[in-house]
């Protein structure tokens, strides 16, 4: 198994670009390991975000929002303060990278078009979208800094490489 990431202390949100890729190497490996033979798409996504959620000091809210409709989405499982419970896809950061099927890399959130702020707090975001090797939306995986630019191009990758996999594992899941 890879290192336990109880042995890893939080990243924070000034290391430097190799820091930062060495550290999501590791979480990652962890996050691989957890979910070994897992086949629940609810468990996977319990266990992914709270495994992110402690391994970043800049992540404040981390989690997904489940593709529950061709316009709709749904909290499922979160680490942090609450969440918004239902987002459409035409509302939104979440919204965006769901009818987009794109990233979202948001710096600053209160210069985003109709931002939802589920968080006074909240700075900056990254949204990565789950999709099965098909093409069909499973979830969005949201990421809430409270931050200023938390989050960059180094984020993007791994989230983006670790939302690829999460897809092709559980591309099974049903059909909302």
């Amino acid at each position: 198994m890879a290192v336990s990431l109880q042995a890893l202390s939080p990243l924070s949100v000034d290391a430097g670009g190799s820091e930062r890729a060495r550290h999501y190497e590791t979480v990652l490996q962890h996050i691989d390991a957890l979910l070994e033979g897992e086949t629940d798409w609810i468990a996977a996504m319990a266990t992914v975000a709270c495994a992110l959620h402690h391994a970043f000091d800049y992540y404040h809210w981390t989690g997904f929002y489940r593709a529950v409709s061709d316009d709709l989405l749904i909290v499922g499982p979160y680490q942090g303060t609450h969440g918004c419970l239902r987002i459409p896809f035409c509302r939104g950061v979440c919204g965006a990278a769901a009818r987009t099927r794109q990233t979202q890399l948001v710096p600053d959130v209160h210069r985003f078009p109709d931002h939802i702020a589920c968080s006074s707090t909240t700075q900056s975001e990254i949204v990565v979208p789950v999709l099965t090797p098909d093409g069909r939306l499973l979830a969005v995986l949201d990421v809430d800094s409270d931050e200023p630019a938390a989050f960059n191009a180094i984020d993007q990758h791994y989230l983006e490489q670790l939302c690829a996999e999460l897809g092709r594992r559980f591309a099974h899941t049903p059909q909302r």
